[in-house]
C-alpha cells in the first residue's frame, strides 16, 4: 500500500485511537505506531498524530511530538475532555500549536472535534491564530 500511495503522490498514514471512544481498537499509542513504522521500513509510511487521542492515552504532547516530528506527516486537534473545539478543555492549545510551529511542521492542521456551539460557533477559537 506505501508503494502504490508514493507512486500517486500519496503519504500513507497511521493513527493511534484512544480506547474510550473506540474499546479494543488495536493501534493505541505513539509507541505502537513507531514499531510498525520501524518493521514495515518504507520511507512512504507515517504517522497521522491526533492530539485528542495522544492526551487520552498518553499525554506528553509535545515531547512526543518533538520526538517523532520526522515521522509525523499529518496533525489533528480536538479538546479533551469531550473531543470539542480548542479552548474548551485541558490541552493548552497556544503551547501545543505554537511548539508544533516551532519545530517546523508546515503541513496540515486537522481539526476533527465536535463544535459545542455548531459549527460556525466552533470556529471561533481560530481567530486567536490568524
Amino acid at each position: 500500500a506505501a508503494d502504490l500511495c508514493a507512486k500517486g503522490g500519496v503519504k500513507l498514514l497511521i493513527e493511534p485511537i484512544n480506547t474510550r471512544d473506540i474499546p479494543g481498537f488495536f493501534l493505541t499509542t505513539t509507541a505502537q505506531a513507531e514499531r510498525i513504522l520501524d518493521r514495515v521500513g518504507h520511507p512512504n509510511l507515517y504517522i497521522q498524530y491526533d492530539v485528542y487521542h495522544m492526551q487520552v492515552m498518553q499525554g506528553d504532547l509535545v515531547p512526543t511530538y518533538e520526538r517523532l516530528r520526522e515521522r509525523i506527516a499529518h496533525v489533528q486537534i480536538a479538546d479533551n475532555p469531550g473531543r470539542n473545539e480548542p479552548g474548551t478543555g485541558e490541552i493548552n492549545y497556544a503551547f501545543v500549536l505554537s511548539e508544533i510551529d516551532r519545530l517546523g511542521y508546515d503541513g496540515w492542521i486537522g481539526c476533527e472535534y465536535k463544535p459545542r456551539a455548531g459549527t460556525s460557533a466552533g470556529l471561533g477559537w481560530m481567530k486567536a491564530y490568524t
